[in-house]
Order: structure tokens, then C-alpha cells, then sequence
């Protein structure tokens, strides 16, 4: 990671995804599976405010370890229909903007991804 933001760079990077997530949820009726694209939309703007909520009160760097135990944790969905398990992949995708936001080294990314366990495998049901 190259230089770590400042806490208020975090949060108004936060803020912003999270507008975009409110955006898509009032134009979710308009897609083709509006209760999938909703899901997915309230999934990305519930993390974007929970990671908000940490920043707060924690280090940047807090933040981020945060965000990669949260993305660990994530079954790995990747394959299925889009419209499948929205609320997996809306996590998904706003742990993935967040780490490009803050710079992520992509090396650590793949490295927790490699962590994740497939959707229905033990470790993914814990």
C-alpha cells in the first residue's frame, strides 16, 4: 500500500459510494431483477457504513484490517448468475471499491481473496 489516507478522506470516500448505493437502490424497479439489484445496492451502502462508522473512531490502517477480515469471511460466489446471492456479491463489491479507494496493495487483496472459502464448504457456513 502506498501512502495510507487520512481518516477524513476515508469517510468522504465512504460517503460518496455511499450516495451512489443509495442511487442504485431508488433506480433498482428499472433493472431487470430489481429485488437483486436492491439487495446488492443496501448490501455495498450497509458497508460503506459500517466501515464509516469504524473510521470515526479508529485508525485508517484499523479500518482497512477491518475491511479485510470482513472480505475473508465472504463466501466466494464468483461464477454464479448475477442475480444470484446479491447480498454476497453487494458486500463483495463495496470491500472491493473500498480497497481500491484506500490503494490497496493488489497483492494483499488476492491474498485475502485466495482466503475465502467456496459458497455451502464448511467454512463458509461457520
Amino acid at each position: 500500500m502506498k501512502e495510507l489516507l487520512t481518516t477524513e478522506q476515508i469517510l468522504q470516500g465512504l460517503k460518496h459510494y455511499r450516495r451512489i448505493a443509495r442511487q442504485d437502490m431508488l433506480r433498482a424497479s428499472e433493472t431487470p431483477h430489481p429485488d437483486a439489484f436492491l439487495t446488492h445496492a443496501e448490501q455495498r451502502r450497509a458497508v460503506y457504513t459500517e466501515l464509516g462508522t469504524l473510521a470515526e473512531t479508529a485508525a485508517p490502517d484499523e479500518v482497512i484490517t477491518h475491511a479485510i477480515t470482513l472480505y475473508k469471511a465472504l463466501p466466494f460466489v464468483t461464477g454464479t448468475p448475477e442475480h444470484e446471492h446479491p447480498d454476497i456479491k453487494g458486500r463483495e463489491n463495496a470491500l472491493e471499491n473500498f480497497f481500491l479507494m484506500v490503494g490497496l496493495d493488489p497483492k494483499v487483496r488476492r491474498e485475502a481473496r485466495s482466503a475465502r472459502s467456496k459458497l455451502g464448504s464448511p467454512a463458509a457456513t461457520e
